[in-house]
């Protein structure tokens, strides 16, 4: 448990600086273009040097405000032990037998089944759970999910993928803000470089939100979701809470409105994996939940034997 700690704080230092040398080579290429008719590399530089401020302020961002802006837009409303008592006193329990501290207790109203840790450390962090979930799931089943998700917590896998999840959105959000721009951007011969400029800046950001972000999440590997499993287990000393949730979780059909690309990662389940094309599971940050049910019911068997 140790070794896996050490490694994920490794992890969340090695993104990081990944991320800054991608963003910092998008603005040398951006840089290198706008000084194609100057043959000038101090473009190249500029560009370099303005994509690695952008870089560090959306690191920042992230260790700063990640976190409330993950919780703020996918709806999450804190509660109190009176609001959702059951949810409330399983998370402290189990923080409890994890010898960790007392996260916050948020909940989505959305009828889709699903939960999620986030934050940067056991001190900070937050357990979410979706009205969908706590309509779904018997308190053994809940306890299961929510010892999956105190695992991410102890184990720092929240801090890894708040990270990654934040940066990610906010390229796609430049991205997206300057295609916008172009719509009021002079069409004339004086705007042509300008133009260029915006679109190759967009372009870039757009990369890194849609196919570089998704790598990173995915070069976190599927492993922590199986690790957690296990450790979700040790916590509780009860496969069959988990077991059966994932049975449930694979039969739900409800798209969860509040979660995107950036953020699906986060969640127990996630909700943008049910698909059935290989492409799309080139990206897929979760095993199949075929395969963590069957290493839950091999538990079970070791269990009962």
């Amino acid at each position: 448990m140790f070794h896996q700690i050490a490694r994920n704080k490794r992890k969340s230092v090695t993104v990081v600086i990944a991320f800054f040398l991608v963003w910092i080579g998008a603005g040398v290429g951006i840089g290198k273009l706008a000084s194609l008719n100057s043959g000038d590399a101090g473009g190249m530089i500029a560009g370099g040097v303005i994509a690695g401020i952008l870089a560090m302020l959306a690191v920042l961002w992230a260790l700063s405000l990640g976190q409330y802006t993950v919780l703020k837009a996918s709806g999450a409303q804190e509660v109190t032990q009176q609001q959702a008592p059951q949810l409330y006193d399983i998370v402290s329990t189990l923080a409890i037998g994890a010898g960790l501290p007392m996260p916050k207790v948020y909940v989505i109203n959305d009828p889709s089944p699903n939960a999620f840790a986030t934050g940067l450390s056991p001190k900070s962090a937050a357990i979410t759970a979706t009205t969908g979930l706590l309509q779904t799931m018997n308190r053994e089943e809940l306890e299961g999910v929510i010892g999956h998700e105190m695992s991410h917590v102890r184990n720092y896998d929240v801090r890894l993928v708040l990270i990654v999840s934040t940066v990610v959105a906010l390229a796609a959000l430049l991205s997206s803000l300057l295609w916008r721009s172009l719509f009021f951007t002079r069409n004339d011969r004086n705007s042509g470089p300008i133009l260029l400029l915006i679109i190759a800046s967009a372009t870039a950001l757009l990369i890194i939100g849609a196919i570089v972000g998704p790598l990173m999440q995915f070069a976190l590997s599927r492993s922590r979701e199986s690790l957690a499993d296990a450790s979700g287990v040790e916590l509780t000393r009860n496969p069959a809470g988990l077991l059966h949730a994932l049975q449930k979780l694979q039969q739900n059909d409800k798209p969860f409105r509040g979660m995107t690309h950036a953020t699906a990662a986060m969640c127990i389940d996630n909700p943008l994996e049910h698909h059935a094309g290989w492409w799309h599971h080139l990206y897929d940050t979760h095993p199949p939940l075929e395969d963590r049910i069957a290493a839950l019911q091999k538990m079970l068997s070791g269990q009962e034997t």
